[in-house]
């Protein structure tokens, strides 16, 4: 049990490391990244082909990268909206990690791009431990999976800098209950914005594109006070506890 714990923060401890250079290297670079956290089936897709969409239309140079257990699917998808795609297939580990994404964007990364998404394996609970060096990290979820996700999964949106739901068009359809879904939220990661948005009818897509934009001139974001708690955790103790999960960066720049 020990050996398995000492791996896991050595890991975490790896990734920290790489996330911290990746971040330094995207803000010389005068990129954003915003890391893209769902479970499978949520619309994260769709909607991320519709913010590459708004942006490039808008003038705004974006590109993205995607990744997966396997397929480029979502890259084919993605590359509709006129933006730079890259596919990651993660051969069944089922989260990203910083030095995959350093990796990938290596040599490849548009010079003057302004914002970079990161669609994340569709997972609620790996994806939560590891910093991508993002600035802004926005967890979704779908009024068709129930309006428990964020009390189901803490992590995933108790670090998040922004909440989003999708499919809202289908809300009425599913009987979703809205503010106990918000409830939840606020439970998890007091004070943090919501945004509804529907990739089918476009409602919402601007509002999170401007919220993005926002995030890329340097204007305050929230801070998850879980991610508070977890830097005044690593202030206090010289080694992570594993069982609390590392946070991205507070404050964006």
């Amino acid at each position: 049990m020990c050996r398995t714990v000492d791996l896991h923060q050595a890991v975490l401890a790896k990734n920290d490391t790489n996330a911290v250079e990746l971040r330094r290297t995207l803000d010389d670079r005068g990129t954003t990244a915003v890391n893209l956290m769902s479970s499978p089936g949520s619309g994260k897709t769709a909607l991320l082909e519709a913010l590459l969409t708004r942006a490039v239309a808008g003038g705004t140079p974006a590109a993205a990268v995607t990744a997966d257990l396997a397929t480029e699917n979502d890259a084919t998808r993605l590359a509709r909206s006129g933006a730079p795609v890259q596919q990651i297939l993660t051969d069944g580990l089922c989260h990203l990690e910083a030095g995959m994404l350093q990796g990938k964007l290596e040599g490849w990364l548009p010079e003057g791009t302004r914002l970079l998404f990161v669609e994340n394996v569709g997972n609620l609970v790996c994806p939560a431990s590891y910093d991508l060096g993002e600035t802004l990290r926005i967890a979704l979820a779908s009024v068709t999976e129930g309006e428990d996700k964020p009390v189901k999964y803490p992590a995933a949106f108790g670090l998040a800098h922004l909440v989003v739901i999708t499919k809202k068009d289908l809300a009425d359809a599913v009987e979703f209950r809205r503010e106990d879904f918000l409830s939840g939220v606020q439970q998890v990661n007091p004070g943090v914005p919501v945004i509804e948005t529907s990739a089918r009818t476009g409602e919402g897509v601007d509002d999170l594109l401007a919220h993005v934009l926002r995030a890329a001139d340097g204007r305050e974001t929230h801070t998850p006070v879980l991610a508070r708690q977890h830097e005044k955790h690593l202030h206090h103790h010289d080694t992570p506890s594993a069982e609390h999960s590392h946070a991205p960066a507070g404050t964006p720049r």
